[in-house]
């Protein structure tokens, strides 16, 4: 989905009374981890918008090893999730851009960015949104998987 289509999405969906909620991220080698975390973001909404940091914007923030899944596939695979109602792809390190346009009710965001809060959130509370970080589900991250693959396989 273009971000004029999901702003267009939003839109109507706020029109129509139903509360829009926005996350983003990476979602490199999904896991159980990210769909708890998805299911948890839709659960506080009507509409789950997904923001996903393209290839560019990955190797950008992760590292030139990053990602391991492809942008085309990781945005097939949040598709694919019952949670997930649209995605939107986006090559800035930050989702501010992709959130200036869509103006969810709710951005949500994992709990690593509890302490410090996200970089996006002066931009949410600016048009009167709401910021929520939710808990991380402890052991399940893709840094864990990777390192999981290392000992086991490459020794």
């Amino acid at each position: 989905m273009t971000l004029a289509e999901a702003a267009e999405l939003a839109a109507g969906a706020r029109s129509a009374g139903k509360r829009v909620v926005f996350t983003n991220g990476v979602f490199d080698v999904l896991h159980v981890g990210h769909v708890r975390y998805l299911s948890e973001a839709r659960a506080l909404g009507d509409l789950l918008i997904v923001g996903l940091n393209s290839d560019a914007s990955t190797r950008a923030i992760k590292g030139e090893a990053r990602p391991i899944v492809p942008q085309a596939e990781r945005e097939e695979l949040l598709l694919a999730l019952r949670c997930v109602d649209a995605v939107v792809v986006f090559d800035e390190p930050t989702a501010t851009d992709a959130i200036e346009a869509i103006k969810p009710d709710l951005y949500v965001k994992g709990g690593d960015y509890a302490s410090q809060g996200p970089p996006e959130a002066p931009t949410v509370r600016r048009y009167g949104g709401q910021v929520r970080t939710l808990q991380l589900v402890e052991g399940h991250s893709t840094s864990d998987l990777v390192e999981t693959i290392r000992q086991r396989f490459c020794r």
